[in-house]
């Protein structure tokens, strides 16, 4: 169950990736791509290279290819590569964590907007990794030397309800379920404009884009990218924006943000898929005013893991945990619901 370079990333991990370019010789023959770049790519491994070509990211000509494609005279080839990781020790840091929920098995918190998941490209120290450390003792890694007790994540800016695992066991069990879609998680997101129907299904492959290897797109081709399924639920509408509940049938990175992007429902404050600036709407000064306002007391992507639901590793019970709405999301909806009003009226 290893995450391969797709999937591997959150948001605000802040990666860099090394940008590589190659022109086979005119007198090039043959040979797989992989066996191509192990000779020309420094300071590398054979499985590097096939987990970049996993994620569609070794073009050639233009076009993404897979490790066994064949290089030929004259190929221009584009790779995208994890930059290698310097060796770093994790420390642990006092860090207050709002705590839901603890016994010998997980815990279960209650992650606030600012806080990155586990240590990554510039994010180094300060994350929930670190604060675990401080607050727990011989939390398992499984294969994730990085990531001691992490099970799933949620971006840097995203606030809700995330469980940790503190024993082996439970890292397995927990891993478990989520792969097979068993857990029940649900987000509230304030979206751009109406869904079309009261209740409906976002499906699209999703990778990372072509054009900006930081951000994810939903691709049409299902060749590219890996299935995805979100399924949401209209709460209330405000007129230009609308809150919806979301449920994930599938854990892929930035989910949420880009399927909602895809359909044109932009996540209301989504600096990075295009929410950070007025999509629905008049175009009176006032209005303006209002939605920039409202910008800054939510300068983030309005998304909140709300519930979640799993298998207790041990006594079989199934737990279920919500987490209000973090007091700028609120605010927000409170000031759309005071201008639907308002609205209404005139």
């Amino acid at each position: 169950m290893k995450e391969d370079l797709e999937d591997s990333f959150s948001e605000d991990d802040d990666i860099e990736l090394q940008e590589l370019t190659f022109v086979a010789d005119k007198g090039q023959e043959p040979l797989r791509i992989d066996k191509f770049l192990i000779d020309r790519v420094s300071n590398t491994s054979r499985n590097r290279i096939q987990n970049a070509a996993k994620s569609n990211c070794i073009i050639v000509n233009g076009s993404i290819v897979k490790s066994n494609y064949k290089v030929r005279p004259g190929d221009q080839i584009l790779v995208y590569m994890t930059k290698p990781e310097q060796e770093t020790s994790l420390r642990p840091e006092d860090i207050p964590l709002d705590i839901v929920f603890e016994d010998e098995q997980v815990l279960v918190i209650n992650k606030p907007a600012g806080l990155v998941c586990h240590p990554g490209y510039g994010n180094k120290s300060g994350t929930l990794v670190n604060a675990l450390l401080y607050h727990l003792e011989n939390l398992p890694t499984r294969d994730q030397e990085d990531r001691p007790g992490i099970v799933h994540r949620l971006d840097k800016m995203t606030t809700g309800i995330m469980v940790v695992a503190k024993t082996e066991l439970a890292m397995t069990h927990l891993a478990r379920q989520f792969f097979n879609r068993t857990s029940q998680r649900f987000y509230y997101a304030l979206i751009w404009g109406e869904p079309p129907v009261e209740e409906g299904i976002i499906e699209g492959h999703i990778g990372r884009s072509l054009k900006d290897r930081k951000i994810m797109t939903v691709f049409d081709d299902e060749s590219f990218g890996k299935p995805a399924v979100t399924r949401y639920k209209i709460i209330e509408k405000f007129g230009y924006v609308t809150l919806v509940q979301c449920k994930l049938e599938t854990g892929r990175t930035h989910q949420i943000r880009a399927h909602f992007k895809s359909i044109g429902h932009p996540l209301f404050g989504d600096i990075t898929y295009g929410g950070d600036r007025i999509l629905k709407g008049t175009t009176f000064a006032k209005y303006k005013q209002f939605v920039e306002n409202c910008f800054k007391l939510l300068p983030r992507q309005a998304l909140h893991a709300k519930t979640l639901g799993f298998e207790h590793p041990t006594t079989g019970k199934f737990l279920h945990f919500n987490s209000d709405l973090p007091s700028d999301m609120e605010m927000v909806l409170d000031k759309w619901r005071n201008y639907a009003v308002h609205q209404q009226m005139d």
